[in-house]
């Protein structure tokens, strides 16, 4: 039986900054770390990450003992101009990673 190997993946639709956020509103309270982990990125990204996206203001911060919460602003318009009439909640909907969201 020939095994053929998948194709290795060069790009995806998403970009980072997108699963990030989903990481986030699935989960306000998750760790950079697992951030990182779920996302496929260095620890030192997804910390750069979510420092753009709290600059911007798509998220907050909010320091809880020594864990971060994370509140995510789903009422903004997406960035790029050919998406800006949609906003942040709606790709949450849509690309949510569990049920309640």
């Amino acid at each position: 039986m020939d095994m053929k190997s998948e194709p290795e993946v060069t790009w995806t639709f998403l970009t980072n900054h997108a699963h990030v956020l989903l990481a986030i509103a699935s989960e306000p309270e998750i760790r950079l770390r697992d951030i990182a982990e779920e996302v496929g990125i260095t620890e030192r990204a997804a910390h750069r990450i979510v420092a753009d996206l709290e600059e911007a203001g798509y998220l907050k911060v909010k320091k809880v003992g020594r864990r971060n919460e994370y509140t995510v602003r789903r009422d903004l318009p997406l960035r790029h101009p050919a998406e800006r009439h949609h906003r942040i909640g709606e790709l949450l909907k849509v690309l949510a990673h569990d049920a309640k969201k």
